[in-house]
């Protein structure tokens, strides 16, 4: 336990780091997500073939190209990002957002069309009818698929640890390589934190599915 306590401060800013990359990563996501599902609903062709175009494409591009591409490809384009950090948020963010809109475009398609068109009757667009009707139901059916999508995003942080990114997985390695002989204590404390942050999501996830379910 006391190599515990000798690197507490390290992994405590790695906790912190993964944390803060999962959080921020995760509300970019989810409204960069919603605003491509908007688009994928839209009856404007252009837009439509436009955000599915993003969707299909980042959602079949594995995670670490995003990254390299991100890290190392804009830089031939006069582009970089300030800190690795922001540029692990980048890659996090565009490629969950197109599974943030997936589960955000099923919930609209949930919302009987009845309701649109009610809302199309009292002379809303269709800006005004989508989010004032249409998203705040949708939302409410897609509290799981879009909890999954986050504890995805929880664990997908630890690809940061190859672009210079000091979060848990980093920590992990950097600990592992230098202390042969406490491996297992590494390995225990730092899965420990991740569960810290995937159960504790999942149960304010069930806590909020159970509450959206009441009040429908």
């Amino acid at each position: 336990m006391s190599f515990l306590a000798d690197n507490f401060d390290l992994l405590r800013d790695a906790f912190l780091t993964t944390l803060s990359l999962a959080v921020v990563s995760g509300i970019v996501a989810l409204v960069l997500g919603t605003v491509l599902a908007a688009m994928r609903v839209s009856p404007i062709p252009a837009l439509r073939a436009l955000a599915t175009f993003y969707v299909e494409t980042f959602r079949n591009t594995p995670l670490t190209v995003v990254f390299f591409f991100l890290a190392f490809g804009i830089v031939y384009i006069d582009l970089q990002f300030p800190t690795r950090f922001l540029t692990a948020v980048a890659a996090l963010s565009l490629y969950t957002a197109a599974f943030v809109c997936e589960a955000v475009r099923s919930g609209i398609n949930a919302v009987p069309s009845g309701q649109a068109e009610a809302a199309r009757a009292l002379g809303l667009d269709f800006r005004q009818s989508l989010s004032t009707v249409v998203l705040p139901q949708a939302f409410r059916t897609v509290v799981p698929p879009l909890g999954n999508v986050w504890i995805a995003l929880a664990k997908n942080t630890s690809i940061a640890a190859g672009f210079a990114v000091t979060d848990l997985t980093a920590v992990l390695q950097r600990l592992a390589n230098a202390n042969a002989d406490q491996l297992a204590m590494v390995f225990a404390a730092v899965v420990l934190a991740y569960l810290v942050i995937t159960l504790s999501s999942a149960w304010v996830i069930g806590i909020l599915e159970r509450r959206l379910a009441i009040t429908r």
